[in-house]
């Protein structure tokens, strides 16, 4: 298969018939992780015994945010309680939360000096808050070691508890992300265990919290939904008034996990920010390799009133 014969531009998903795409095109590039910073990070994340989603997920962005100096901190252990079929995090029953976690995060953002900190972690659907209370704690403890930082938290839904995220809010984060995904059609079958009205949930409610609190969510391409479908998702988005749109590729991590469907070329993820922009979002990060924390720091410097007010 030539680079020419890619054809992802229709509107309608693969069906069971056609081939799937066999290798990747040339605007999906990875750079391997590399260089002396990259290297300073690993060794702060392990003598902190800290995890990173950027490690967990595989994500491709690793080497150039880490050669930054910016990482997204994975909370609540490595082990997740639901089974994504798109994600690499472990599935299984996870160990007790730690208490002592938010500290040890908040010391990491301290010394490697960061601007603004994005913290996410794995389900915890044992507990009816969800883990929120640690979400708060270390929101709070980063503000106290590290003035000026600002924070933004990649939650789970909380089953759409508006009690576990009110404790969240409460800690005022700059930035609320949930990612939905994927198309309302593809739900269940990329998250079996989630609920789009959890997601519908979880986002109104932040907004209807704090609406100086920016909201953001994420969809992945490629999993096997038509353009006018993402359109459709992108303006429940834009009804349940968040602010901020991530919109990337799907890359499947193993063998195990859903096949990509389809790879779309740089130009509808132009076309896609284009339509977003004019439906109001406030910004509109898209591209075959962006993820939920990609330029992150630059969106609430641009965008957040809270930390601007939390910076003076």
């Amino acid at each position: 298969m030539t680079d020419s014969e890619w054809k992802p531009q229709g509107d309608k998903p693969l069906t069971p018939t056609e081939n799937k795409p066999r290798r990747r095109p040339p605007w999906i590039k990875v750079r391997a992780p590399s260089g002396e910073t990259y290297k300073q990070l690993q060794m702060l994340m392990r003598s902190k015994a800290l995890h990173t989603v950027c490690e967990e997920a595989h994500c491709p962005n690793m080497g150039e945010c880490w050669g930054n100096g910016t990482a997204t901190f994975l909370m609540m252990g490595e082990i997740c309680t639901r089974s994504c079929r798109f994600c690499d995090v472990t599935t299984g029953r996870p160990k007790p939360l730690d208490w002592l976690e938010p500290e040890r995060v908040a010391r990491a953002v301290q010394s490697m000096g960061l601007r603004h900190a994005v913290i996410t972690s794995v389900n915890r659907d044992e507990r009816p808050d969800g883990g929120a209370p640690i979400f708060a704690m270390v929101i709070r403890r980063i503000r106290e070691l590290q003035p000026g930082c600002s924070v933004e938290v990649l939650i789970p839904d909380f089953k759409g508890s508006k009690q576990a995220l009110k404790i969240v809010m409460d800690a005022r984060p700059e930035i609320l992300n949930h990612n939905v995904e994927t198309v309302p059609r593809l739900f269940r079958k990329v998250q079996p265990q989630d609920r789009y009205a959890w997601a519908q949930a979880t986002l109104r409610n932040a907004k209807q919290l704090d609406p100086e609190v920016l909201t953001k969510s994420g969809i992945m391409l490629g999993l096997g939904e038509t353009i006018e479908e993402v359109k459709d998702g992108m303006r429940d988005l834009r009804d349940w008034g968040v602010d901020i749109l991530t919109i990337g590729q799907y890359l499947q991590p193993s063998k195990a996990h859903l096949p990509i469907e389809r790879y779309y070329p740089p130009e509808t993820f132009d076309d896609l920010r284009e339509y977003g922009t004019g439906i109001g979002f406030r910004w509109v990060e898209s591209g075959p390799l962006v993820r939920s924390s990609y330029h992150a720091e630059q969106q609430v410097r641009a965008l957040s009133v809270l930390h601007r007010e939390l910076s003076t």
